[in-house]
């Protein structure tokens, strides 16, 4: 069975297949994304995009695109395409008839008699893109042109027509190597077959990225042309050309690509596709592995987005318990100041008690991993005692306070106009069931494998009795029959949003069971869909159930009304524990319900949110971290039920 294939009345329907888009990445943070007919769309776009060092690792665009052309009997065949303001010139999506990424992403190009078939790889060992051409068939010998497009820019920004270029360039073996301006790396683009390569440096302008006007954003710029290579072809023949910042030997590049496209595999079923997005999100770069929150803007390293991902996109993925602790102890030495002095992400710190948790529950060691990282936790914690912390400490009722004057303090952290649009400043319930669980899980594991006079469980017993005896009085609303979403100076606010869920889904929690009981009622109710857990009730005057046009309405979209993926996790863990095995179908059919939306978006990939209106179309971020991860630890919790007796 094929899992991501397209038929040839969709691929060349600019409408549809302009919103599909490939993702490539191999693990070094460089990556490749476009669109399935080659078409860039965002400014996110390119072939080879590679972190800097020396630009703080942010990420840079090096090669937008190659335009391939086939000359036949002085007949000139344009498979590339650009759109230009409303014009698409050329219009190579005209010739596709066949796309299939269960493998490496491939596309097969039919003119007439001529039939060739294109495929992309990443290196599986550095920041080097490789095209594979066929000519599968043709009548007689044929020369391919191929053409590059330069931006040299940062993947956020756009670049216009300037004198500042170095049209220069130096041959290497198998091609050639140049760089528009001073201070950034060269590139290199190379074949395995012999090219011959012609100068006539010039700019292309007023490319336009479709995405971006949509939404209202600056949409047009101008690429660096700088000539063209040539190569011809008798039917059957095949070659590999990369483009990469550091040289190759040619001679490598069929071997490379063989070896590359054999450890990806292909994808049989669903959890194939979640592991090999799980890989692409695994940034290993100096040595250091890390996190990258999306694919493709999305940062590396992020202090809340890596405790979310990394149970599921190392145990539950591959059961790489090695993994796992690398990624955490580089988290932990990056990330000392927001652990524990000062972050916006206030709750994030705490989310180190679960996801240790995690760890002890798949592979045990408990007495290790207590050893190992008690005293980070036990760190957290007091840090969020007075006087540490300005964005939040404990008040004298045990719960934790969170209020920085404009500044969203929690996840649901988009902005409009410099101001957040869910401040929730206050007593926020998630965060404060993220450290009853925290201090509880510390007791514990302090009072099992800590020193014999331990002055840690005398003090902080007494902390742990003042949050039980006041979490239910604070945040319960009886009449109402959930939990307050936050409490502030004004009272409680009774919007129905998920974040009450983390209350019942923590292994310690500070609700009862029939409290808890009713809170899963109202999120079933009011906040579950196929696609993820909603941000919002939809009675709720604020919600906004599509994720669509300008940048303020997308942003008042984002946690008033969208789906998260990630959210299914706890949502599907609580229930099991409440429902046992007679959940396993529900669970299965959440789950399973993504599988048909891999060939929309990022095809193959998990996106970070849906629309919270059906159908829940994907949007955000094309290969989402929390989102993978969620969906294999949800994959995980099902087998495991599968297996238990009722």
């Amino acid at each position: 069975m094929s899992f991501l294939k397209f038929n040839k009345s969709e691929l060349v329907n600019l409408s549809y297949s302009l919103k599909r888009e490939i993702i490539l990445s191999n693990g070094t943070g460089a990556y490749c994304n476009t669109s399935i007919a080659m078409c860039n769309t965002r400014r996110y776009h390119g072939l080879l995009v590679v972190p800097l060092e020396q630009y703080g690792s942010d990420k840079f665009i090096l090669l937008s695109s190659l335009d391939e052309s086939l000359i036949l009997s002085g007949r000139r065949f344009n498979l590339g395409i650009h759109c230009y303001g409303s014009t698409y010139d050329p219009k190579g999506h005209k010739y596709i008839i066949d796309f299939d990424a269960d493998g490496a992403p491939a596309i097969t190009y039919k003119i007439g008699e001529m039939v060739v078939k294109k495929e992309l790889l990443f290196s599986d060992d550095s920041d080097t893109l490789m095209i594979r051409y066929t000519l599968v068939q043709a009548p007689d010998t044929v020369t391919m042109q191929i053409k590059p497009f330069l931006a040299y820019r940062n993947m956020h920004a756009l670049t216009s027509k300037n004198d500042q270029v170095d049209s220069r360039y130096r041959e290497v073996p198998g091609g050639i190597a140049l760089r528009m301006y001073a201070g950034f790396p060269e590139l290199h683009l190379q074949f395995s077959s012999p090219a011959k390569y012609s100068h006539f440096p010039a700019w292309s302008d007023g490319v336009t990225y479709s995405d971006e006007y949509r939404r209202g954003f600056d949409c047009k710029e101008d690429l660096w042309v700088p000539g063209a290579f040539f190569l011809d072809l008798k039917p059957g023949d095949s070659f590999v050309v990369s483009a990469s910042i550091s040289e190759i030997a040619p001679k490598t590049l069929k071997a490379r690509f063989t070896r590359a496209a054999k450890k990806q595999g292909n994808i049989n079923n669903m959890h194939d596709m979640l592991v090999r997005c799980a890989e692409s999100l695994k940034v290993s770069r100096g040595g250091r592995k890390q996190i990258c929150a999306g694919l493709s803007w999305m940062y590396t390293g992020l202090l809340r987005e890596t405790l979310m991902s990394l149970p599921g996109l190392t145990l539950y993925a591959t059961g790489d318990c090695d993994e796992f602790e690398e990624i955490l102890d580089n988290l932990i030495e990056d990330e000392q100041e927001r652990l524990f002095h000062r972050t916006t992400q206030v709750e994030a710190p705490l989310r180190l008690a679960d996801v240790i948790g995690q760890y002890i529950a798949f592979a045990g060691e408990e007495e290790r991993m207590w050893k190992k990282y008690g005293d980070t936790l036990k760190k957290v914690l007091e840090s969020y005692l007075p006087g540490v912390r300005s964005e939040i400490a404990m008040h004298p009722n045990g719960l934790l306070w969170a209020q920085m004057d404009g500044v969203a303090t929690s996840w649901m952290n988009a902005y409009v106009d410099g101001r957040p649009v869910t401040e929730r400043a206050g007593y926020q319930v998630d965060t404060n069931s993220w450290w009853y669980n925290a201090i509880c899980f510390a007791l514990e594991m302090e009072a099992r494998y800590g020193a014999k006079d331990s002055k840690f469980i005398p003090r902080w017993e007494g902390i742990r009795k003042l949050v039980e005896e006041n979490f239910t009085k604070v945040f319960w609303m009886p009449e109402r029959g959930y939990l307050s979403d936050y409490v502030d100076n004004d009272g409680v606010k009774p919007e129905v949003r998920p974040n009450m869920l983390i209350a019942a889904y923590v292994p310690y929690s500070p609700i009862d069971d029939e409290i808890k009981s009713s809170v899963l009622k109202t999120v079933e109710y009011e906040l579950v869909t196929k696609r993820g857990i909603r941000t919002l009730s939809p009675r709720n005057v604020l919600y906004k159930g599509v994720y669509e046009g300008s940048q303020t309405e997308r942003d008042l979209a984002y946690h008033n009304g969208c789906t998260r993926t990630e959210l299914l996790a706890p949502y599907i863990d609580v229930f099991f524990r409440f429902y046992g095995k007679s959940f396993v179908k529900k669970a299965q059919w959440l789950v399973e319900g993504f599988i048909e939306d891999v060939p929309k978006h990022g095809v193959g990939c998990f996106s970070e949110l849906y629309d919270g209106d059906p159908p829940h179309e994907p949007h955000g971020a094309i290969s989402s971290a929390c989102a993978t991860a969620a969906l294999l630890r949800c994959e995980y919790l099902i087998n495991v039920h599968k297996l238990m007796k009722q």
